[in-house]
């Protein structure tokens, strides 16, 4: 496999694989231990490790959230407990996740180390929540906190050129949430509210986008080579049944 074909194979289980932490009943619990909602520690949660900085940059760095549910959660969240603070947590139930759910499998050492070789070697220019949370420490060494902090970077990596491949198509955050497979439910999920632009036109230009993400992110997949990107890929997709708690 060609590194852009590793990255287009890693994204969707990727993007599934690196989030999957946060719905956890547990993860939710720390929500309320710090005394605020589930909304506002998804947002700081993930948007914390930029440290403290204004709603209005948050929206920028996330993207695809509309900016006053942004402010709604990281605003509500600021005035209880430090960005910091609140993403650290999140690193923590990241952790926590990955050791009880990853961490029996034989090959999550490895899936830890190829995931940790293509995070380091990932180029984080203008994708500052990606670099800001590959900057995180770790504080367990155990495979499975490993292997889950691996899939939350990676996760970001995607995201946040997912996120420039949307601008450079012309196309806005709302347009191309609207373009996705979740459509209008999704635009409503991430706070956008109607009325709506048209999907028609969009369609084209979101798959655009799809392409360029691939090529952004596959150096990142240099670093492994054709043999254990596609390791990497068998890797992810044996992961996916524990992930969901199978």
């Amino acid at each position: 496999m060609t590194p852009e074909q590793v990255a287009a194979a890693c994204k969707p289980l990727a993007l599934e694989l690196g989030e999957a932490f946060s719905r956890c009943p547990s993860t939710l619990r720390r929500a309320r231990l710090l005394g605020i909602s589930g909304w506002a520690f998804y947002i700081t949660g993930r948007a914390g490790a930029l440290g403290d900085v204004r709603a209005e940059t948050v929206a920028a760095a996330l993207g695809f959230i509309a900016p006053e549910a942004v402010a709604d959660g990281w605003d509500a969240a600021a005035r209880t407990v430090p960005p910091l603070e609140v993403a650290t947590a999140n690193l923590a139930e990241c952790c926590r996740w990955g050791a009880a759910r990853l961490g029996g499998s034989p090959e999550v050492s490895r899936l830890a180390g190829l995931l940790g070789r293509a995070v380091e070697a990932a180029d984080g220019s203008a994708m500052p929540l990606f670099a800001a949370w590959r900057a995180m420490p770790v504080s367990d060494p155990s495979p499975g906190a490993r292997a889950a902090v691996g899939l939350l970077l990676l996760r970001e990596h995607f995201a946040g050129a997912y996120l420039l491949a949307v601008r450079a198509a012309g196309l806005t955050p709302l347009e191309a949430v609207l373009a996705g497979p979740e459509g209008e439910t999704g635009a409503a999920a991430c706070g956008w509210a109607p009325p709506y632009p048209p999907v028609g036109p969009l369609v084209r230009r979101r798959l655009w986008a799809e392409a360029v993400t691939d090529r952004l992110v596959s150096p990142a997949f240099r670093a492994l080579g054709p043999v254990e990107g596609t390791e990497l890929v068998h890797l992810l997709t044996a992961a996916r049944p524990r992930a969901r708690g199978g």
